[in-house]
């Protein structure tokens, strides 16, 4: 196993020694470059050449200031000049008096002869450039070569291979998903012991997809069954398969498991496994499709294993219905693991995890806290966790507060305040009769949630904040239900009208009326809960962009008038119901408006203390 590991990560002593070449390559143009400059300066100038006669006539004359010897060559330097301008040469062994020179008449200086350091300087300069050059040279052919190894290992795979890890993490770590956990626990035992599933007749199971909402932890959960394995864990992304070139993706499939096969028995994760593994026969890209290519290698792969191999394809994604039947099929994923949102216990949970290693005071209630997270993923709660601590430390405090945790839960559900931007009175007054408006609709209608806070101070992009908790999780929802949430979404833009005409309403309402839309929309076509359409649905998957462009609409431009129809009714009843709880309680409605103005925010309690009183007219106003 460490033998196969180190084999697998040697490509990075590769790059080392690359670079140490490189570095040396760039030394070596240095010292080229310092010769050449050296070399430059060092050449004398060009001297014209003299008979030794007229050198002896001259220097006899009094006409040269100074004769250099430098062996047989003379440097003369004339009168009134301060560097030599001729050269000569005399005879081999005589000096210049001997052959006529009269002492006295020139200042002459001989230079000692070297013991043969010049000629060996002259070959030094001569051969160490050429042979620098032929050091570069090298390094440019082994450059080249590199970059011709690079290009044959394009079509290799990028998966990263784990199990030797000090930290690993094991199923302690991940708080809640105990359904989830127990099936994965299955997979971690057929890694570990073969035989005894063999042994009744059991597969092994060739792969297992998990499926759930982004942040539930289905990456987590991937990395604690490698960790409770203690096997070779192959990780890569779907993306990384793909690249503009048809057929690479493909190639890195094959060379991905092979290296697992050599490995086996091991894991191979595929983390956001829809970026290639999405349904085939779209009608764009064709069948030379560089994703359709590496999808059906995938294919091949998982339904061409070979017994015996103990090899488990992890793959995780969050939207699972747009993947190629093929995929899914038995033989392939012959399991499928929904991950959900955590529940109320395990959110306790999680939260207990993300603040075990951080000081908290004795006051921090981490289960209203989890009461309050409804529809919260593990990592939403883990970046409440998170924001709490930085609070903390920005407040100069040693220990976590609960008013930090309350703090950092709201930063995170609506939006940090922004309370450097200030309103108008007009404005404020306005946008503390919308918010109070929401907040006496949801607190009258009997089957919306409960009334949480209410702010005037802004929150991210909005003016003012509502905000409505459900006192426990719900996995169904009842028409009535969803028509008291319309109504309460309304309520804000009935208030305005209400207090200040039909004709001046404002903005301050275009969130909420999409939002309505949103919702009503999905009741009529979604959920079947129209009056005409009762118990009929016409679905568009919304992510299948290309099919909704090539392929027709599944029903007639009558029933979409019909939809648009029943979508305009539900509208307009929730504006009704909106407007007949508020006639009714006007009063409630200024309190509220007056108390908002003057703390700019309140807690459900004092939220349900100004209310108390309020009426709920009658079911012929509300309908």
């Amino acid at each position: 196993m460490d033998r196969k590991q180190f084999r697998l990560g040697s490509g990075g002593g590769g790059n080392e020694r690359s670079n140490r070449f490189k570095s040396f390559g760039f030394i070596a143009l240095l010292i080229l470059f310092g010769l050449v400059i050296y070399a430059a300066f060092n050449q004398p100038s060009q001297l014209k050449e003299v008979p030794f006669s007229q050198v002896v006539s001259d220097a006899n004359s009094g006409n040269l200031q100074k004769i250099t010897v430098d062996g047989n060559q003379l440097l003369i330097t004339p009168k009134g000049e301060t560097k030599p301008t001729a050269k000569s040469f005399k005879e081999e062994g005589s000096s210049i008096y001997q052959q006529g020179l009269q002492q006295g008449k020139v200042e002459v200086e001989v230079k000692p002869r070297s013991s043969g350091g010049g000629f060996w300087g002259q070959l030094a300069i001569s051969i160490l450039p050429v042979i620098i050059i032929a050091f570069i040279l090298i390094l440019m052919f082994r450059s080249a070569q590199g970059q011709g190894q690079q290009a044959l290992s394009f079509g290799k795979s990028r998966a990263r291979l784990y199990g030797n890890e000090k930290d690993k993490i094991t199923f302690a770590d991940v708080a809640g998903n105990e359904e989830s956990k127990q099936d994965l626990q299955e997979v971690v035992e057929f890694l570990k012991y073969p035989k005894k599933f063999e042994g009744v007749g059991a597969k092994i199971p060739k792969g297992v997809l998990l499926v759930g909402p982004p942040g539930t932890g289905k990456t987590l959960l991937a990395r604690a069954v490698a960790g409770e394995a203690n096997a070779p864990f192959f990780s890569i992304s779907g993306s990384e398969f793909v690249e503009m070139f048809v057929g690479v993706g493909a190639s890195r499939v094959r060379d991905l498991f092979n290296k697992a096969k050599k490995n086996a028995p091991c894991i191979i994760f595929i983390d956001e496994i829809d970026a290639v593994g999405r349904r085939r026969g779209s009608g764009m890209g064709g069948g030379h499709d560089e994703r359709e290519q590496t999808l059906n290698q995938i294919l091949v792969e998982m339904d061409g294993f070979e017994q015996g191999q103990n090899i488990i394809v992890l793959a995780a994604t969050n939207r699972s219905d747009v993947l190629d039947p093929a995929l899914l099929r038995p033989g392939r994923f012959d399991r499928r693991v929904n991950i959900d949102l955590p529940d109320r216990k395990d959110r306790k949970l999680i939260l207990e995890t993300h603040f075990k290693d951080k000081p908290i005071s004795k006051n921090v209630n981490l289960e209203t806290l989890a009461a309050k997270t409804a529809g919260s993923s593990g990592a939403d709660l883990a970046n409440i966790a998170n924001e709490a601590a930085i609070l903390a430390a920005r407040n100069d405090r040693k220990v976590i507060e609960n008013e930090d945790v309350v703090a950092a839960f709201e930063r995170v559900a609506i939006g940090p305040e922004r309370k450097s931007k200030i309103l108008s009175d007009k404005e404020k007054e306005l946008t503390a009769y919308h918010e109070a408006g929401h907040a006496v609709v949801g607190h009258v209608l009997p089957d919306s949630d409960m009334v949480h806070k209410v702010t005037i101070i802004q929150r991210g992009p909005t003016g003012g904040v509502t905000w409505f908790i459900p006192p426990e999780d719900k996995s169904y929802h009842s028409i009535i239900e969803f028509k008291d949430v319309l109504a309460r979404m309304l309520g804000g833009r009935v208030a305005e009208e209400l207090v200040y005409g039909p004709d001046r309403v404002t903005t301050g309402a275009g969130s909420d009326l999409q939002k309505a839309a949103e919702l009503a929309r999905d009741m009529i076509v979604n959920q079947g809960m129209g009056k005409e359409l009762r118990d009929q649905v016409f679905h568009v998957d919304e992510g299948m962009i290309i099919e909704k462009l090539v392929h027709e609409r599944q029903y007639s431009d009558e029933t979409a008038k019909l939809i648009d129809d029943e979508v305009e009714n539900l509208i307009r009843e929730a504006g009704q119901r909106a407007r007949a709880v508020l006639k009714v309680n006007m009063t409630k409605l200024e309190e509220l408006k007056k108390a908002l103005l003057d703390k700019e925010t309140l807690e459900a309690e004092e939220v349900i203390k100004i209310l108390q009183g309020s009426v709920m007219p009658k079911a012929a106003a509300l309908y």
